[in-house]
């Protein structure tokens, strides 16, 4: 059985990263280390990205796969865009192995079949287009041009480069946006406590992630000041901050 590529660092409690499309679990740049005081914390490396690169898995095989990242006991999960993807179904699949769930840009899918076709029709021409790249760097140029990332100044390009264009293609055709079928009906299943974050500016990911926080049973929305979509890397330090806080309000050892 496969099983996700991952690097683990400090003792404690463990957390999970799930990262984001055409990343690496070692980009989480300072807000690993800030966010992981005190606690295990496994950086995985999701399907058709770095050392999961041959790994081809659709979000319920990918989510299976990363409930199992964390070990035998419940731990706690944070997945970011794509990441987050994974991380609710893995919730949704495997609630008794998540403990409690951060999200970050995060969408419970898009409900219009017509807009949810469209963004599998572009995510397949960008898939196609990219099995006959020699590398990834004019695509990951390309990608991050997105308004969504106007405000990302590092994008770690060394790092991305581990991923290839054949894992990455896999990875849009099996995991992509459009891929998701609406979830918002489930999410009252959701028990464990949710923290769902969005930057302040991102407005599209702002609506999503508090109509999400509202629907599971104990979900808690903040927005991150001066961030856009990948608020933990454009704001470690607040982001971090919020979600340590977070932990602690919700530890279930000391109440």
């Amino acid at each position: 059985m496969a099983t996700l590529h991952a690097e683990s660092s400090g003792e404690g409690p463990t957390l999970v990263l799930a990262h984001g499309f055409t990343q690496t679990g070692r980009l989480w740049g300072p807000f690993a280390g800030l966010v992981g005081q005190g606690r295990r914390v496994v950086a995985v490396d999701l399907p058709g990205h770095g050392g999961s690169t041959e790994i081809e898995a659709d979000l319920i095989a990918g989510g299976g796969l990363l409930a199992e990242a964390g070990g035998s006991e419940p731990f706690d999960l944070l997945g970011y865009s794509l990441g987050a993807r994974f991380a609710v179904h893995a919730a949704l699949n495997a609630p008794d192995r998540i403990a409690r769930l951060v999200l970050i840009g995060a969408t419970a899918g898009i409900e219009d079949d017509e807009a949810r076709a469209e963004r599998r029709r572009r995510d397949e021409e960008t898939a196609t287009s990219l099995v006959g790249a020699i590398d990834v760097d004019a695509f990951v140029a390309s990608w991050l041009a997105a308004p969504m990332f106007a405000t990302l100044r590092e994008a770690g390009a060394e790092e991305r480069r581990r991923n290839t264009p054949a894992g990455l293609a896999s990875s849009l055709r099996l995991a992509g946006a459009g891929t998701q079928g609406p979830l918002w009906q489930r999410l009252g299943e959701l028990t464990m406590p949710v923290l769902v974050l969005a930057g302040a500016t991102d407005p599209r990911y702002q609506a999503l992630g508090a109509r999400l926080a509202a629907e599971v049973a104990h979900g808690t929305f903040s927005i991150i000041p001066g961030a856009g979509h990948a608020a933990h890397l454009e704001q470690p330090a607040v982001t971090a901050a919020i979600v340590r806080s977070w932990l602690a309000a919700t530890d279930r050892s000391e109440s």
